[in-house]
């Protein structure tokens, strides 16, 4: 016992054999701190269903390794008992060191856990539409508040800096109000997110299109002639947007202008209109296609042919098989389409002129 004493004795008074068991001994609590993760943790993980607590041991386990040498680094170099200079250099290293390790972490983590509540049921406020908005204002916080943790381990004057960074801002922000006007547009659309990527949507500038892109500038759509559209997102946060994609379903109703002339058998052509939409392909059964009777025109019966198709995307071309099989089945039935005619009557013809005669003077009088 007493020789054990001695030992210790000897090792306490002796700074360096002190620092270099504390660093010993850290060496040895990280490796049963990985025992406890890699082990025990993953052990206990593997058994539930879900495969988050799993992704989080795996996130979490470098960190508490390094950190824990880390500790036994900071706690050696203490012991040594350097000259002030250089123990403030490596007492800042170490924990500007540290700093950035677990914001790494952090981050991994905040983009794992934003991941996961987007697909819960019961959490409406993270959803997948608006997690990179949440990440990419989790990296923004992260940043600043690592870089203000590292001033201060450094021993930076924070006040002559933040002064400048008032005055810098100033002017970035003038030179640069376009810039920040769509960052802010594109914040505003990931937060109120009036379309996500794959809509069809309008603008009221005339663009249409499938949205492709969001990002924090642009948003990209693609038209139907395959022409891509960047559009700033000071311009679409500012604008009407007409979402078709948006709504109960994904399902759009298309309309189909139909006018026949008076004195048609109007049952009959209900009977048509509704037959061509049930057996087209892409006319969706439910809601039921329907036929209405709008108007009464100058010259036509106006009716309308209202159906349900599954995407926006297939507008045009079943508009136009539409408006194909109508002509045709209308033509087969003897149903007229109208036209504009115009009947003139002449009260009388002027003195002197037979009918259907009139006087033409000889090109060589």
């Amino acid at each position: 016992m007493d020789q054990v004493r001695e030992a210790l004795d000897y090792v306490l008074a002796n700074r360096y054999i002190g620092a270099a068991v504390i660093v010993t001994l850290s060496i040895v609590a990280m490796m049963v701190v990985d025992f406890i993760i890699c082990r025990v943790l993953r052990g206990l993980t593997s058994r539930t269903s879900s495969s988050f607590d799993d992704s989080f041991v795996d996130h979490i386990h470098q960190p508490v390794r390094i950190s824990v040498l880390l500790i036994g680094l900071y706690l050696a170099v203490h012991l040594i008992e350097l000259p002030p200079r250089f123990l403030g250099f490596i007492s800042a290293f170490l924990k500007s060191l540290a700093v950035l390790i677990w914001a790494v972490f952090v981050v991994r983590f905040s983009s794992l856990l934003f991941s996961y509540l987007s697909l819960a049921e019961k959490v409406t406020v993270v959803q997948p539409r608006t997690r990179q908005l949440f990440n990419n204002l989790t990296k923004v916080v992260l940043f600043g508040l690592g870089i203000y943790f590292i001033f201060i381990f450094w021993n930076i004057n924070l006040s002559a800096w933040l002064a400048s960074a008032g005055i810098i801002g100033i002017a970035v922000g003038f030179a640069a109000k376009d810039t920040l006007a769509n960052l802010l547009g594109g914040i505003a659309i990931l937060a109120d997110a009036p379309y996500k990527v794959g809509d069809y949507i309008n603008l009221d500038s005339g663009e249409r299109g499938e949205v492709t892109h969001i990002g924090l500038r642009s948003t990209r759509l693609l038209t139907r002639d395959d022409v891509e559209v960047i559009i700033p997102n000071a311009v679409t946060a500012g604008a009407k947007i007409v979402n078709e994609s948006s709504g109960r379903w994904e399902k759009e109703r298309i309309r189909v202008q139909v006018s026949v002339a008076y004195g048609s058998d109007v049952d009959r052509l209900r009977e048509l209109l509704t037959d061509i939409a049930v057996q087209h392909p892409w006319i969706c059964q439910e809601p039921e296609p329907r036929v209405r009777f709008r108007t009464f025109g100058n010259s036509s019966l106006d009716f309308e042919l209202l159906c349900w198709i599954d995407e926006p995307v297939l507008r045009g071309r079943v508009i136009d098989a539409l408006n194909s099989e109508i002509y045709k089945k209308l033509a087969s039935e003897g149903i007229e389409i109208p036209y504009p005619k115009r009947d003139i009557y002449i009260r009388e013809m002027p003195e002197g002129k037979p009918e259907g005669r009139t006087d033409r003077k000889s090109p060589l009088s």
